[in-house]
């Protein structure tokens, strides 16, 4: 048995999609679908797909964060496997048995899925969304094949029960879970064929706001662990030659530029966020409204 877990915060014009995308897959093991979220609006939903399947069950947490949601949750799932995926994203066909395949290996610990932009390259922040979800890809494939560790994606993982019992509130769960099981002699694996659909921003206010959120969360595994991180700095700088050969026409390479300078904006801000000011990551349900 296997436990799938959704959690979410305000979601109400998403919730359903997301639920639906689970329950119209053909799961090859039996399961559980938990939905956590603390708003009655988000909830009312859920609940009326649980009136209708006896697999779904609703707990309403405390607003306090997607990490104290997902601590308070896990002693009370079943399944030996855990599959957790906001509120706010959609799973491809087969997603959750392709998640499943890559346990067949004993050794494997933690699973990442593979998301994907609902944005097309029509717009600046399309486009800057498919560039950087090709190049967290190609960095996730090529570690996977090499055995190196990597960062999973919180969108859309799964890995097995009993060897985490708590998550931090100050560092990303796609980089503290996949440490704990590397570091534990676990392998990760990467399911590149379970695609997780994501809606990204749409205004540079709100790119910021997710982007300096985010990377702040992921500098603070060093609190944990020294493993070989592949979201840093120095990185994203080996990898702006690729930038260039991402374009295909003169407006796209102008939003190239644009978004190099935008990232060094935000490595800036998160630099000065951590640093000097000594302001980490906490966890906090916040919404970026123009990804709902």
């Amino acid at each position: 048995m296997i436990s799938i877990v959704i959690t979410a915060f305000k979601e109400p014009k998403t919730i359903a999609t997301c639920i639906e995308s689970v329950i119209k897959q053909k799961i090859n093991e039996k399961y559980e679908l938990i939905i956590s979220a603390p708003d009655e609006k988000t909830l009312e939903i859920a609940k009326k797909y649980a009136k209708k399947n006896k697999k779904i069950k609703i707990i309403q947490d405390s607003g306090k964060g997607k990490y104290n949601a997902i601590n308070k949750l896990l002693p009370l799932l079943k399944g030996k496997l855990f599959v957790f995926m906001d509120g706010d994203v959609h799973i491809s066909q087969n997603s959750i048995n392709e998640l499943l395949k890559k346990f067949e290996d004993p050794k494997v610990g933690y699973v990442s899925g593979r998301p994907f932009p609902q944005e097309n390259k029509s717009t600046k922040y399309g486009f800057w969304a498919n560039f950087l979800f090709e190049s967290a890809h190609l960095l996730r494939a090529k570690s996977y094949r090499k055995g190196l560790f990597f960062e999973g994606t919180g969108y859309l993982c799964a890995y097995k029960k009993g060897v985490i019992s708590k998550l931090p509130s100050n560092v990303a769960d796609d980089v503290i879970v996949p440490s704990i099981f590397w570091k534990k002699g676990f392998k990760i694996s990467y399911a590149d064929k379970a695609f997780v659909f994501v809606k990204n921003v749409d205004n540079k206010k709100d790119w910021f706001k997710q982007k300096i959120r985010t990377t702040k969360s992921h500098e603070s595994i060093n609190r944990y662990f020294k493993i070989p991180r592949k979201k840093t700095f120095l990185n994203e700088a080996k990898g702006a030659i690729h930038l260039f050969k991402y374009p295909q026409s003169i407006k796209e390479v102008l939003w190239v530029i644009e978004l190099i300078i935008a990232r060094l904006q935000m490595w800036g801000r998160v630099f000065f966020d951590t640093k000097i000011k000594k302001e980490g990551h906490r966890d906090a349900w916040e919404r970026i409204e123009s990804t709902k």
